[in-house]
């Protein structure tokens, strides 16, 4: 079958359920309970089973600036690889099933609250684009408990993608160091994100020991050519423990320490990676001020250390004991009945996902919902996203890239089974360095818009 046949077999099948669900509510204005149904009924430890259905038009899926021009006239792309040039657009469809368990009930204990075990893959088809098709199998684990002044939280992610083993070309070199993020997702690779945190709860105060990894296993094949996008494996651990006051019941302030590692791949035919080791400092509030407005915030210096260079490796770094500033935060502000609005914030010190040089990664994104009925809801967003790589010696590795993402977005519930979404985004991708030649090589412009229904058991 096709990838067009496909697409269009599920979007019929998806716009058939909508206009079933549609009509059977017509004249309503809030979702009703599910009918009472001598049939079967979803027990209480199933939490989610659902099944969504999403078409998507990509009109620069590399997200790339080099024009066909810009390429050298003897350059060849890698065989298997593809190049990774301005404007390749593709429909893409993506099925999401979810099935979502929680033990918990089951074992009759107050103090385990959460044993919950969650799978959601995507199935994603690119029907212009068949080496960007991929399989992302996701697996969620959350355990959280309590007893007396001890609680406990471990959420763990892992993901695994069936996709294309050969990377893309970006020929020339000609790419931005944020455009090649969302064609490397789709790569063959294993990512894990787990966190535990153990908590205990004084008068007055509370200590809580954590520990947190990131970690990638790139699974794609090196080629030693300008372009290729070779993908090293990376990993950053770490743990250390926050002491809290509470100001009020509702509010802690915290200090907090952290040791950590961070490790890139060397690749055999370069001299180059930058692993480290890391110590933070760091001050946080954490509670809410107001009854509208929750917010987290952890801020602090970020002491590194850089190994020194050997006969078979070079840490290519300015300074091999800089100190960087670290801060995350998040917050959201419930402004209404009906208006939301929350923002996330992260400037940490990171790798290049291409080896060689590490880089500051800097994010911020606001977002805001408005209710407009107790079924019509409407989305807005945007994110500001930097990666600047002043940090590193290499002459090739220098750039400072940005990208500006705005987004618009409407969602309809039409019963407690259907719903259905609209969005549209604008990724600006644009470069900050100067004295480059060609820099709207570095830049970019990607619309995508996506239509998707979910229906849920």
């Amino acid at each position: 079958m096709t990838g067009q046949s496909l697409a269009g077999k599920y979007l019929t099948f998806a716009l058939g359920l909508a206009l079933v669900s549609a009509a059977s509510v017509c004249g309503q204005d809030e979702p009703q309970p599910a009918a009472v149904s001598s049939g079967w009924e979803k027990p209480a430890w199933l939490t989610d089973l659902s099944i969504g259905v999403k078409e998507s038009y990509d009109d620069n899926i590399f997200l790339s600036g080099a024009a066909p021009q810009y390429l050298p006239a003897t350059y060849t792309v890698p065989p298997g690889s593809v190049a990774a040039l301005k404007g390749v657009s593709s429909w893409v469809t993506t099925v999401s099933p979810r099935i979502g368990v929680n033990f918990s009930p089951l074992l009759g204990t107050e103090s385990l609250q959460t044993l919950s075990l969650v799978y959601a893959p995507d199935f994603a088809n690119y029907a212009g684009a068949p080496s960007e098709d991929y399989n992302a199998h996701r697996f969620g684990t959350a355990i959280k408990g309590r007893s007396g002044a001890f609680s406990f939280t471990l959420e763990n992610n892992l993901t695994y993608v069936d996709g294309d083993t050969v990377a893309p070309t970006y020929p020339g070199a000609l790419l931005s160091a944020i455009g090649i993020g969302a064609p490397r997702e789709r790569r063959e690779q294993v990512q894990d994100r787990s966190t535990i945190a153990l908590r205990y709860d004084g008068d007055g105060w509370f200590i809580r020991p954590a520990a947190s990894l990131l970690y990638y296993d790139m699974m794609t094949e090196l080629i030693n050519v300008t372009g290729y996008q070779n993908y090293c494996d990376r990993y950053d651990v770490n743990g250390g423990a926050d002491f809290g006051y509470q100001i009020t019941p509702q509010m802690a302030v915290t200090l907090g320490y952290r040791y950590g590692q961070q490790y890139q791949q060397q690749f055999s035919f370069s001299p180059y990676s930058s692993p480290s080791e890391y110590q933070r400092l760091l001050v946080g509030f954490e509670g809410t001020p107001w009854k509208w407005l929750d917010v987290r915030v952890q801020v602090g210096p970020d002491f590194r250390s850089y190994p020194g260079d050997t006969l078979t490796h070079i840490t290519p770094v300015n300074d091999k004991t800089p100190v960087k500033y670290y801060g995350e935060a998040m917050a959201t502000a419930k402004l209404t009945a009906k208006d939301s609005l929350m923002l996330k914030y992260k400037q940490f010190q990171w790798m290049s996902s291409l080896g060689k040089v590490p880089y500051y990664d800097s994010v911020v994104d606001l977002s805001y919902r408005r209710a407009l009925t107790g079924r019509w809801g409407v989305d807005l967003g945007v994110r500001a996203w930097g990666a600047n790589y002043e940090s590193g010696n290499l002459a090739t590795c220098q750039r400072d890239d940005l990208q500006y993402t705005f987004l618009a977005g409407t969602s309809y519930t039409f019963s407690t089974h259907l719903s259905a979404n609209l969005t549209y985004s604008l990724d600006l991708g644009r470069n900050a360095q100067d004295g480059i030649a060609n820099p709207q090589t570095r830049e970019y412009n990607r619309n995508l818009i996506s239509g998707s229904v979910m229906l849920k058991f």
